[in-house]
């Protein structure tokens, strides 16, 4: 019997997209034969998967996962809104959620997971999906946040499933405090993230590429005052724009009169301890992923004869 290699099942795995185990366990039955193992998974019904990945799968859920101090967010993408609505796509991914809590961020140890219940791996029972459902899915991205003693607040924008929905957001409160004061004002807050999708918490963890434009948008604009003038509007242009797009100088949505800083300090209060927000997570379906746009009237003139 022929070697199987793990180039081999690499190699059909990047020929069919169909998952590691299925490649290795066509590769077994076909004694190494490239061809005669693509043909193996068309007849197994696994390359039906193959065909569908090319086919651009923007839609879907995203899910958030609670379970002690950890939180999880997950994205696991569909072809269509129709799939996600489907009851089966919703329990596929209610379970990877759960894996996705001790993935612990990392999306390729995730798709590695055993799922409880199945054979497979998530990324071969994603695969099965595909097949039983004839439509391109993927698990896109996993994030995660933990404590060691707090809270973490969760909220689902959107939700068409428990847990699932459009928008997931998850944020971690550090505290001895009063768990159901943290756990109250986690939810609230994860709400606010959900509205304002800050940039990140403070404005020295803007990434350097962002405050870099937003300063040469400034420069541009006061472009001739002198160099100690123009410092200064810059300095006050950078704070503005903090309190618009980082989190802790934001205005608290649910009550405009405070920032978010100000309302972690009446927690804090209310939960009897120091509360820190130490992160937090926000997941939008789809978010980066260009969508091939259908000219609808060209493609009927072509199917007309038309030109």
């Amino acid at each position: 019997m022929a070697e199987i290699t793990a180039a081999m099942v690499k190699d059909l795995r990047e020929k069919t997209g169909v998952g590691m185990m299925d490649c290795k366990a066509a590769l077994a039955a076909t004694n190494g034969d490239m061809e005669a193992a693509v043909d193996w998974l068309r007849a197994k019904g696994l390359a039906k998967a193959a065909k569908k990945s090319t086919r651009v799968a923007a839609e879907g859920l995203v899910a958030v996962a609670v379970e002690g101090t950890t939180g999880a967010v997950v994205e696991v993408n569909s072809e269509t809104d129709f799939v996600a609505r489907n009851e089966k796509f919703q329990a596929m991914v209610a379970e990877i959620s759960k894996l996705a809590l001790k993935a612990n961020g990392d999306t390729e140890k995730l798709k590695t997971m055993h799922v409880p219940g199945s054979p497979h791996a998530v990324a071969e029972y994603v695969a099965e999906m595909v097949a039983a459902i004839g439509e391109n899915m993927t698990v896109r991205r996993t994030a995660a946040l933990s404590v060691s003693d707090g809270v973490i607040g969760s909220y689902v924008h959107s939700q068409i499933a428990p847990g699932a929905g459009k928008i997931g957001v998850i944020v971690a409160l550090e505290s001895a405090g009063n768990k159901a004061a943290l756990a109250e004002f986690g939810r609230l807050l994860a709400m606010h993230v959900a509205a304002t999708n800050p940039v990140a918490l403070t404005l020295d963890q803007v990434p350097k590429d962002v405050l870099a434009r937003e300063s040469a948008i400034l420069e541009e604009k006061n472009a001739g005052k002198p160099a100690n003038v123009l410092e200064k509007i810059v300095a006050s242009g950078l704070k503005t724009f903090a309190k618009e797009n980082c989190l802790l100088e934001q205005a608290y949505v649910h009550d405009g009169s405070k920032t978010v800083t100000q309302a972690l300090a009446e927690t804090a209060k209310a939960a009897g301890a120091d509360v820190k927000l130490t992160g937090y997570v926000r997941m939008q379906l789809g978010e980066g992923i260009e969508k091939k746009e259908d000219d609808f009237a060209a493609e009927v003139a072509k199917m007309s004869g038309g030109q």
